[in-house]
């Protein structure tokens, strides 16, 4: 099965990125794309898009890219900075990269942007890999 159709299966098939409307848009070796149009069940009490909601779409694109080796992962530390709002309507663009791939760790940086092209966020995950 080529790569993009395997992580479309699987992020497809994960319940806690359909629950929280995250879908895969591109995969490679090394590399994922995820996208959210924020919505109502997105948002924070004061209408921009919920920190809690970018954490888990950071989260989720960086395991996905750690897993494009075919292993799986498991986080094991990450560091996230909220820069900029996001608001309800807008489309949210993760894209993660694998900077490292060790024996048993990989470790993942990732930039969150909206439509217009503004960062909205930034960080790193580091994963374990669980075989």
């Amino acid at each position: 099965m080529e790569l993009t159709e395997e992580m479309r299966s699987y992020c497809e098939s994960h319940a806690f990125m359909n629950k929280n409307h995250i879908h895969l848009e591109e995969a490679e070796p090394d590399r994922v794309v995820t996208i959210l149009a924020a919505g109502p069940d997105s948002l924070n009490p004061y209408g921009f898009v919920h920190g809690g909601a970018l954490y888990t779409m950071a989260d989720c694109a960086c395991g996905a890219a750690a897993r494009t080796d075919g292993r799986k992962y498991v986080t094991i530390s990450s560091s996230f900075n909220f820069l900029h709002s996001g608001l309800d309507g807008d489309t949210i663009r993760a894209e993660a990269k694998v900077r490292r791939r060790g024996r048993t760790t990989c470790y993942v940086e990732v930039d969150l942007t909206n439509g217009r092209g503004d960062l909205l966020a930034s960080g790193n995950f580091t994963f374990f890999c669980i075989k």
